[in-house]
């Protein structure tokens, strides 16, 4: 392979976007191609950003020989379609979060990613965080002696999408959108112990008429080392958006937010554009982000997939660590439809999406 990794990027949407942003800093990608089914959105996508070629059908896109390598920032129902078709073309891929609508979904993308012999990672950005980077460096310096408990949390007022209100095509509500962040957060922070159990709570709070998801969530994760890991998310918190942490261990602990430590305090009446913050409305007062893309991690993110498909660094993110986020997500639906602890090792219950396994029980 050349010095430069030739992209495609798969969606043209918030999440599109953000992989453009993120390769743009990477000196060793070119992105020469955008594929989006929405008549005219590829176009404009790739006029706007100086893309040579724009599809409609992303399998037009696949059969390009100038293309090493794609991201995948399609809806979740169609990530197994999307991975498994650029997989059989040869294509080196970034699959969003989370890694399939369901676990059936994911271990068959896995299967034909390692069928065809290409490389996958994971996209969870909040490993390449600047401040969740040094995060986890103090605790892998023991500057916090033993790491007990990890507290992460990410909120807003909603998703930045209409398809990710019904259930059937995201396969859940916020703890799949957003818990799986928090998930993994934790098991990064912690070296990825095995679990011991999961128990969760979650509802519909504000958004009944939009959606049979849950829009707030809190599960807790035990792992076998006697560590904790809390995920709290929202799609009911109102200001704006808030990302932050909490570690915990025998000898220290430190904290550390994403948004508020590095933002601007704004008070406007007409309000202004504000990717991140997804939902929310940006008048009255609000947190102005700084370089949002640099301090959530995106271009750290896209630089480690280009050094992954040039063999220069094994992934730090790896499908089959989305597969263990499904599956504790899985448990964190029964927890809370069931109102008990889900102890491991766990089989789950076979369902058409995840989410329900609470819905179900609701009824």
């Amino acid at each position: 392979m050349s010095d430069q990794v030739r992209v495609g990027i798969i969606g043209s949407g918030f999440i599109g976007n953000i992989h453009h942003m993120g390769l743009s800093h990477v000196p060793g990608a070119a992105v020469v191609a955008v594929a989006s089914k929405t008549p005219g959105k590829a176009a404009q996508f790739a006029r706007e950003r100086g893309i040579p070629h724009a599809f409609e059908d992303y399998r037009d896109l696949l059969k390009r020989d100038d293309i090493d390598a794609v991201t995948v920032g399609v809806p979740n129902y169609l990530h197994e379609e999307v991975v498994t078709a650029a997989a059989a073309a040869g294509k080196h891929i970034m699959c969003e979060k989370p890694f399939a609508r369901t676990l059936q979904e994911g271990e068959r993308m896995l299967a034909a990613v390692k069928a065809a012999g290409v490389k996958l990672v994971y996209g969870e950005m909040l490993c390449f965080a600047p401040k969740y980077v040094r995060a986890k460096r103090l605790a892998d310096e023991g500057a916090l002696g033993t790491v007990f408990l990890v507290k992460q949390s990410e909120e807003h007022n909603g998703p930045h999408s209409p398809w990710f209100w019904d259930v059937n095509l995201s396969g859940g509500g916020v703890l799949l959108d957003m818990g799986c962040h928090s998930i993994e957060f934790a098991r990064w922070i912690l070296n990825r112990p095995r679990v011991k159990s999961v128990s969760a709570t979650m509802g519909t709070f504000v958004h009944q008429q939009r959606t049979r998801g849950e829009d707030h969530s809190i599960c807790i994760v035990e792992f076998e080392n006697g560590a904790l890991s809390i995920s709290e998310n929202s799609w009911a918190k109102t200001g704006g958006i808030d990302d932050r942490c909490e570690i915990y261990g025998t000898k220290g602990n430190t904290r550390a937010n994403l948004i508020h430590g590095n933002a601007l305090v704004t008070h406007s009446e007409v309000g202004y554009g504000y990717a991140v913050e997804k939902a929310d409305s940006t008048t009255g007062w609000t947190f102005t982000g700084f370089e949002e893309e640099w301090n959530y991690g995106f271009p750290q993110e896209m630089q480690h997939f280009v050094n992954v498909v040039q063999g220069k660094e094994a992934p730090i993110e790896t499908g089959e660590d989305g597969l263990e986020v499904l599956k504790i997500i899985y448990a964190a639906y029964q927890s809370a439809g069931e109102g008990r602890r889900i102890d491991f090792p766990y089989t789950p219950p076979v369902v058409a999406k995840p989410i329900d396994l609470w819905l179900n029980a609701q009824k």
